[in-house]
């Protein structure tokens, strides 16, 4: 069945692969996204498409349109983006969800969202299933991402629970593809940028604090199961159980770039999260799903991208954060 499918952030790292993803299936997609941390670029290739839209909006100001679904993927989601405004990025985590709840509860539309192995804060349980309430800083210079997703996942459950509202919620772990931004601030392309420009590769702390990594084309299939998925609403955990230090990711990079890129160390970032692994029981058992796509397969593809990318003429780069507007808070 052909459904009418709002995606807020659409035109993000995330929301521009599930664009292309649905449109596959032959589903109608609004993009909605204010551009902040999103591009054009990666969905210019879909502006054309018969039943793909684009609209500039910001998910703070309520959205009057009519859909069967709504992902709501709107949110800064790299230290660097979400930190920059921290006030803007909570207004996007908490009014952005009642907007979209609102707007799902008018239309009846099932709303899916996007929450983060970041509610977890740096865990005392490892690995982090679904039941384990976190440990968190609620004054932390990372707050305003955390806590913000920890309170939008408070307020899908009470629309679920006080007006009937059909929620999916989803923790997403590390995620690494194509169109990552190449000043994002997360470690895989980092590294891969860092590695392409024969810059020596920045750990921060020890480097034995671990992460799991999730390649984007394995989490939108993690997506889309959930949502056609009846009667459950999770929180779920989506994320690859593989386990890497941040010193065996930098060997491998390096490996796999090639130059002469050394390993140097910084002071560790306040209240960042030693180790994060996703237990997955939960996945498997209520989606069928689990991740295929090994790291070493998945990096190759996203060193390719950013390698391509890397070439690229200077105007056609994204802008580095100094040039960011900063949104109003």
């Amino acid at each position: 069945m052909r459904n009418r499918i709002l995606i807020t952030g659409g035109a993000g790292f995330l929301g521009s692969h599930l664009s292309e993803r649905l449109l596959a299936q032959g589903h109608e997609v609004i993009c909605a996204d204010n551009l902040f941390t999103g591009r054009k670029q990666n969905i210019a290739h879909l502006l054309d498409h018969p039943r793909f839209e684009f609209i500039r909006h910001d998910v703070t100001e309520p959205l009057r349109v009519e859909v069967d679904q709504i992902y709501n993927l709107a949110c800064p989601a790299s230290p660097p983006h979400y930190q920059y405004n921290a006030i803007k990025t909570i207004k996007t985590s908490v009014l952005g969800a009642i907007n979209m709840l609102g707007l799902a509860k008018r239309t009846g539309a099932r709303i899916f969202q996007a929450s983060t192995s970041e509610i977890y804060g740096d865990p005392e349980v490892h690995p982090q299933p679904e039941s384990y309430w976190g440990h968190v800083n609620t004054i932390g210079v990372r707050s305003c991402y955390d806590e913000g997703k920890r309170v939008a996942e408070t307020l899908f459950f009470d629309y679920h629970r006080q007006n009937g509202v059909d929620i999916r919620v989803v923790r997403i772990f590390n995620t690494y593809g194509p169109r990552m931004l190449p000043d994002d601030g997360r470690v895989v392309s980092n590294f891969i940028v860092q590695a392409l420009r024969g810059e020596n590769l920045t750990i921060y702390g020890d480097g034995k604090q671990t992460r799991s990594f999730c390649f984007v084309d394995d989490l939108i299939s993690g997506f889309i199961k959930f949502m056609e998925t009846d009667d459950f609403t999770g929180p779920v955990n989506l994320g690859n159980p593989g386990e890497f230090t941040m010193l065996e990711l930098a060997e491998m990079v390096i490996k796999k770039v090639g130059g002469r890129s050394d390993i140097v160390f910084k002071p560790l970032p306040s209240d960042d999260p030693k180790q994060r692994r996703p237990d997955i029981t939960l996945a498997r058992t209520r989606l069928g799903w689990e991740p295929q796509i090994a790291l070493s397969d998945g990096l190759d593809r996203t060193i390719a991208y950013f390698a391509q990318l890397l070439d690229c003429p200077s105007d056609r780069l994204p802008n580095p954060m100094p040039q960011l507007v900063r949104l109003a808070a």
